[in-house]
């Protein structure tokens, strides 16, 4: 039997209302039957469920209705219709500073802020030091918030927030103004957190982070949730939505391994062909650690190209990013290709990769990157498996010659 939801949302809805006039809203406040002069819908019968202990990430475009689906579930802000069912504490960090007042101190801020969230004097006395320490601002926790820095304000709110494991945590994006450091120092402790139980729901845009903690994303477009699935699928169709053409279509279908392959484009332009060989030509599904392959692509223009880009990215088991490059960074942009024009591209590299199993996307584009135009990309268009036939063991996603000199 599963566990019972820790977090439902049933059929959200969300819209904002601009009246006539300032009398006409009041109004509305009481009941009165008033037709708003206009009325934006943010967010349209979304539901889904979380469980608990789940870390689930929320993607997508800028305006899709992110931010304030996690208001409407933290509390801070009240749907139009739907219900919002919670089993656990909420410690969200949904925007920048959490309302800190600029005049006080961070100190004075952390009791300010932590008293909102429900806790009592003597329990923010008991943990306030070790806020101060996770912090790491040093004497500035005892000045005025307006003397911080964007990152010096996040520290600080994330530090708060955490500051006791909540069993529902929020984060919206606050972790992206940090330095590195800190957020290394902070995905630590949300994994901490997860293995003790706590539930996450994270929105970002960075692809790595979404896919390194969390086990499930959620899509949304246009204020409507329109993907659930295994975060690696999702941010494929996601990379395809961004690119938005009038013409372009998504496909997504299963392949043999159990894995989903996203294709998409406005189709301008098709590979072809997709082929990772030896230097002789033939074909490889086995490579050696460090050993010399030639990726080739060939390209036909469907219709006349203003421009041609094709490009290539090698991703882990995970759908992480290993390496990628095109032949706009590598300085060779084809230029008024008429329609029915074929070009071979032929990549020469050495795959100086980790053993495990690595996938190939292609792209065919315009631009520095298909969010210009988008021709036509395949995700998981070739695989290939990296094996130690001739180095030293070794450990991670890359290999390195190594040498060694010891001294007595």
């Amino acid at each position: 039997m599963s566990p019972a939801p820790v977090l439902k949302i049933a059929n959200i809805s969300k819209s904002y209302r601009v009246y006539r006039s300032e009398l006409q809203r009041v109004a509305s406040w009481f009941g009165v039957p008033v037709r708003p002069r206009e009325e934006q819908w943010v967010l349209k019968h979304v539901n889904f469920t979380v469980s608990p202990g789940e870390a689930v990430g929320i993607v997508g475009q800028n305006g899709a209705g992110k931010s304030t689906l996690l208001k409407v579930i933290a509390g801070t802000l009240k749907p139009t219709s739907g219900d919002v069912v919670v089993g656990g504490n909420i410690s969200a960090i949904l925007e920048l500073g959490m309302g800190f007042h600029p005049d006080l101190t961070g100190r004075q801020n952390v009791y300010h802020a932590a008293g909102l969230m429900g806790y009592a004097r003597e329990q923010i006395d008991q943990v306030i030091d070790q806020v101060r320490a996770f912090a790491e601002i040093g004497d500035y926790f005892d000045q005025p918030v307006r003397t911080y820095s964007s990152g010096m304000q996040m520290r600080v709110a994330f530090s708060v927030a955490t500051m006791y494991r909540p069993e529902i945590l929020i984060v919206d994006e606050a972790l992206s103004v940090g330095d590195t450091y800190f957020q290394h120092k902070s995905f630590e402790r949300i994994r901490q957190f997860q293995q003790e139980g706590t539930t996450l729901l994270l929105v970002s845009h960075d692809r790595a982070a979404i896919q390194a903690i969390c086990s499930r994303a959620l899509l949304l477009d246009r204020g409507q949730l329109i993907k659930d699935g295994n975060p690696e699928e999702v941010m494929d169709f996601y990379n395809a939505l961004i690119a938005d053409q009038e013409n372009r279509s998504i496909d997504q279908k299963a392949l043999p391994d159990g894995k989903v392959q996203t294709v998409s484009g406005t189709g301008e332009a098709v590979i072809e062909k997709v082929l990772l060989a030896d230097q002789q030509g033939h074909p490889l599904e086995f490579v050696g650690v460090g050993q010399e392959v030639v990726l080739t692509l060939r390209v036909r223009a469907v219709a006349d190209l203003p421009e041609l880009v094709v490009g290539f990215m090698i991703r882990d088991r995970l759908g992480m990013d290993v390496f990628g490059t095109n032949s706009f960074q590598l300085g060779k942009v084809l230029h008024d290709l008429p329609k029915g024009t074929a070009v071979t591209y032929r990549y020469r590299l050495s795959l100086s990769l980790g053993v495990g199993s690595y996938a190939v996307t292609v792209a065919a584009h315009c631009g520095y990157s298909h969010l210009a135009t988008n021709y036509h990309w395949i995700d998981r268009a070739a695989i290939v498996n990296i094996v130690n036939l001739d180095k030293q063991p070794f450990a991670g996603v890359s290999w390195l010659p190594v040498a060694l000199d010891v001294e007595s």
